[in-house]
């Protein structure tokens, strides 16, 4: 590269290490730990519903709504933390449908027959 495109590369690397929300930050690292959160979501889809947790996926979605607004409240706006709350709260979401889907599909009150007393 010449040095000029090598300087440009090297400030914007700069700017980035140095930005508010920045790699030497908080507000940079908790949301690339959270996508641990959406990718667990994910793996749940193969999982059966009747085996999903109602308290954690109500948890779950509302902890991604509430925190996608906060991310837009704090200084520095924090876009990373939006984006995988979204991904956290539609993970939620989407897993409290599929709850539900089988809730209406196998009422409770539906159990395996007994076998006959001999």
């Amino acid at each position: 590269m010449s040095g000029a495109g090598t300087s440009a590369v090297g400030s914007k690397v700069q700017q980035l290490w140095n930005h508010p929300a920045g790699p030497k930050t908080v507000f940079f690292w908790a949301p690339m730990m959270k996508w641990c959160l959406v990718i667990a979501g994910i793996k749940d889809m193969q999982r059966p519903a009747e085996k999903l947790s109602v308290s954690q996926n109500v948890a779950l979605a509302a902890t991604g709504v509430i925190w996608v607004r906060y991310s837009f409240v704090i200084t520095p706006v924090n876009y990373s933390l939006a984006a995988v709350n979204v991904f956290v709260g539609a993970t939620g979401l989407y897993s409290l449908g599929r709850i539900w889907n089988y809730r209406q599909n196998h009422p409770q009150g539906a159990t395996p027959a007994k076998p006959a007393a001999s």
